[in-house]
């Protein structure tokens, strides 16, 4: 027997009190990806700087990156923090999806149900990155529990200690489409940055005394 969580409710409950947040904040599909390599562990204003640079002398264009010389990636992505593994982690991304011509619906046909395993097959490719490009990217739906999910849900009386133990308690059900999972996302990281800084912050929210719903399956 297992318990699992049915996140619906609280889904609903965060777009009822928030509204529509149109999360990722980026104006192409090939932006979101070297985004969601740039923002990791750091915050999205250093993403915001290093994004600038590489559209100022690259337009996002994958040809255009992949031609740089490495040193001047890591120059141009500097403001991201952690620029050398950065770099080496976006030439990586950008080859993946260069052998298709960045054909990203090609991409999710050829892996299949494989898509997860083989993003996280690339190098400097997490779990959050890969549910993040599944969801952003390959419109599919898939649940994030990222840091301020992970903050959200120790609030709602589940604590967990990493990523794949709260993602792997959270049961989407088959109704829940990929902008369903897109908003969730963007509801709980705006949420996250009005009311999960203290417990104080929190008990001032909406969501104090929420209780999760549960699902028991065998």
């Amino acid at each position: 027997m297992i318990v699992v969580i049915n996140p619906v409710p609280l889904y609903r409950k965060m777009f009822k009190e928030m509204g529509p947040q149109h999360w990722w904040p980026a104006d192409s599909k090939m932006e979101i990806v070297i985004g969601a390599i740039l923002v990791q562990n750091t915050n999205w204003n250093n993403v915001d700087m290093a994004l600038n640079n590489l559209r100022a002398k690259t337009n996002l264009d994958v040809h255009n990156i992949l031609q740089l010389k490495q040193s001047e990636l890591e120059t141009l992505i500097r403001p991201s923090g952690f620029y050398k593994n950065k770099s080496k982690s976006l030439l990586n991304v950008l080859r993946w999806f260069d052998q298709v011509n960045c054909d990203f619906d090609k991409l999710k046909t050829m892996a299949g149900a494989n898509l997860r395993n083989d993003l996280l097959a690339l190098p400097g490719i997490g779990e959050e990155t890969a549910d993040s490009l599944i969801v952003y990217v390959f419109d599919q739906p898939a649940f994030i529990a990222d840091k301020y999910a992970r903050k959200l849900f120790n609030y709602l009386g589940y604590p967990t200690t990493n990523y794949h133990q709260l993602k792997s308690r959270v049961a989407l059900p088959t109704t829940f489409t990929y902008q369903d999972a897109q908003e969730f996302h963007g509801l709980i990281d705006e949420f996250g940055k009005d009311y999960l800084k203290n417990s104080t912050r929190f008990g001032q929210s909406f969501l104090n005394h929420f209780e999760l719903e549960t699902i028991i399956r065998e």
